[in-house]
């Protein structure tokens, strides 16, 4: 990183060497997998539990109910209900000298199942859905989808489902008008192309032949899932089903120094936060990582960030340690320092427009601090302290982290929130910061490897420092 402000960024690849460039392209495919493996928030906690329990974390749970203490150099997590995720390794210092937090959301947009979704119109089975987050409604149609997720049944059997990634598994999808016929459409704004309610899910058009019950082809579909599933119709109003592009995270470009996939929206920096933890073996202040749910709908609910849970874990977790007071709690989350971990929207030279220049993150100069979010004269931001982002400078050029600055498009154009306000609220130094991507909300988004390796090494860089 140059000190010269004006100079452009460097481009983090001219700095590899063979090493280096080996250890970028093993990360990649590491991210790639989780990412095609883990399309649901649940899917992320339950892969990433396994892993943090092969490396030495235990279940808060577990430790409370043994009666045993933590100490430094000790390792728990606490899941959140199966869609959140908490992270701690215990510090050298007391817990009230201040966390090293960082946090990430694990939700990413997608298509809903409603509650009644099985319906059939002219001999077809459809799914009605409701989407999830910001999207743009028209990329989702003739795309290929897959169905995950969970259905509880009355008598608490949780019964998990996942179709649509398998190669001999089916597909689904949304369709759309013939372009022959689509002259109306097609003078519609962008936002009206399609409508919300028209993302119905072709499922199946086979008629049921036993009996003579209407709507056979509805009744058919629920046949084969009673006897795949052992459910009926009814199940449908207690199961949490998500649509999401089919198929798995792929290499991007000739020279594959990129990743195509789905939900990079925020399991990018979710994942590469997982990964710096896991590489902390001893820390002088507790390092903590956040994985939670509900960021692209405001972050609310019980798995949302919103929630108590991180509060009350801390609690926890200082109580196991013998430090616990109501306002040793409080002092100890105002001394924390936090990257909130979230993605920023790369410069696309297809779109020079919405963007200004000097001020935009770039594909393959690093990890992107975002002084402020929040839209319109910075409404509804988080805008870091100078103090806390000339700390974090000299952390990236002491561990040689490539690394920018951006803002989310030009002043007027638009913006975007992360979680960073909600932990700000407690007085902690809280800065956004992550990988620019491209495509950034739609079903296959676009990242460079270079960049979610020096992400990696930033959150390394500011656990250890």
């Amino acid at each position: 990183m140059s000190k010269d402000l004006l100079k452009e960024y460097e481009n983090a690849w001219n700095k590899y060497n063979e090493k280096e460039l080996k250890e970028v392209f093993e990360l990649g495919d590491r991210f790639k997998d989780f990412i095609s493996k883990c399309k649901t928030e649940r899917e992320c906690v339950v892969e990433l539990v396994k892993v943090a329990e092969e490396n030495g974390y235990r279940n808060i749970e577990d430790v409370l109910k043994s009666g045993d203490t933590l100490k430094e150099g000790d390792k728990v997590y606490a899941n959140n209900r199966g869609k959140g995720l908490l992270m701690f390794l215990i510090g050298k210092e007391p817990i009230t000298a201040g966390l090293k937090i960082l946090g990430a959301h694990i939700d990413s947009p997608r298509l809903d199942l409603k509650q009644n979704p099985l319906y059939e119109d002219t001999d077809l089975a459809m799914f009605e859905t409701h989407y999830y987050g910001g999207i743009k409604k028209y990329q989702w149609v003739t795309l290929p989808l897959a169905i995950h997720g969970v259905i509880i049944k009355k008598d608490g059997t949780m019964i998990n489902v996942s179709v649509g990634e398998d190669d001999n598994d089916p597909v689904f999808g949304v369709s759309d008008i013939l372009v022959h016929l689509a002259g109306d459409q097609l003078d519609k704004k962008g936002s009206k192309v399609v409508e919300g309610e028209d993302l119905n899910i072709l499922i199946g058009s086979i008629p049921l032949k036993e009996g003579e019950e209407k709507k056979q082809v509805k009744q058919n579909i629920m046949k084969i899932l009673n006897e795949k599933y052992d459910i009926s119709e009814e199940d449908f109003v207690s199961a949490e089903l998500e649509v999401v592009p089919a198929g798995k995270a792929r290499d991007y470009g000739f020279d594959r120094s990129m990743v195509m996939g789905y939900g990079q929206d925020d399991r990018i920096c979710s994942y590469t936060s997982f990964e710096a933890m896991l590489e902390m073996k001893n820390a002088k202040k507790t390092c903590v990582t956040i994985l939670v749910d509900k960021e692209e709908v405001g972050s609310i609910g019980a798995t949302g960030m919103q929630s108590k849970f991180f509060e009350n874990t801390v609690a926890e977790v200082m109580s196991l340690c013998g430090e616990y007071d109501e306002l040793k709690l409080r002092r100890a989350l105002y001394n924390s320092e936090m990257l909130s971990s979230d993605v920023s929207a790369a410069f696309d030279p297809n779109y020079p427009s919405v963007m200004e220049k000097r001020n935009s993150a770039y594909m393959g100069k690093g990890i992107v601090f975002n002084k402020y979010t929040g839209s319109r004269g910075k409404s509804g931001c988080n805008d870091a302290n100078p103090e806390y982002i000339a700390e974090l400078r000299r952390m990236m050029e002491k561990e040689n982290v490539s690394w920018q600055t951006a803002e989310l498009g030009k002043v007027d154009q638009g913006g975007g929130g992360t979680i960073a306000y909600i932990l700000a609220e407690y007085g902690m130094q809280v800065i956004d910061c992550g990988v620019a991507l491209l495509n950034m909300h739609s079903p296959w988004e676009i990242s460079s490897k270079a960049d979610i390796y020096e992400t990696k090494n930033g959150y390394s860089a500011f656990l250890n420092n």
